[in-house]
């Protein structure tokens, strides 16, 4: 990898660390770290603060991911927006702007995705979405669309180095949600609640 994509990755890390899971309740008095699960996500934002709050995270998140992946696309290669759109996951999740205290990646990854193969990502957004909504439980929803993510990739023609990304990326957020997986197991999963405030 040259300096330019270096560069590039860089800038996608940055970008990824701008955590609108945290912003947008601070503008409004909130520290997110000390409400509900105290992730920094749209689904506890949603829980603590109700959906205009959750919806502006949401929307903030997927865009950081699309500006990461779109930045790589188009200075290099697909490839190099998948490598930027990994490292605006892991800007999201250990974001250098707080602490490397941060969310689990879904929507800074669903972000990527719909600039690098719209149809698919869109399909899996409306996935978390529709289990999101049906099962009451965020988590099981974002495991579903991780696990679905390279498969997707694959039957879209994807290959190579492009992959390699794209399963960094979905290794990444099934690994942020350890903690879910085991609440699951044990059947104390938190439920998405919207906050009446």
């Amino acid at each position: 990898m040259g300096v330019t994509e270096s560069l590039v990755v860089l800038a996608g890390y940055i970008i990824g660390s701008i955590d609108f899971g945290v912003i947008v309740p601070r503008l409004a008095g909130v520290d997110i770290y000390k409400v509900g699960s105290g992730n920094p996500g749209a689904s506890n934002v949603l829980r603590s603060m109700g959906r205009g709050a959750a919806a502006a995270v949401l929307l903030g998140d997927l865009l950081k991911g699309l500006a990461a992946a779109a930045l790589g696309d188009l200075v290099g290669t697909e490839a190099l927006g998948f490598a930027a759109g990994f490292a605006a996951v892991v800007g999201h999740c250990f974001p250098v702007w707080y602490r490397f205290r941060g969310g689990k990646g879904v929507a800074a990854g669903g972000g990527a995705l719909l600039w690098l193969e719209p149809v698919l990502g869109v399909a899996l957004i409306a996935i978390w979405g529709v289990g999101a909504f049906v099962l009451k439980r965020a988590s099981v929803a974002s495991l579903t669309i991780a696990v679905l993510y390279l498969p997707g990739l694959v039957l879209f023609g994807h290959r190579n180095w492009s992959l390699a990304w794209a399963a960094a990326t979905a290794a990444l957020i099934v690994a942020r949600h350890a903690g879910n997986i085991r609440r699951l197991v044990s059947g104390t999963e938190h439920v998405i609640e919207e906050s009446e405030s």
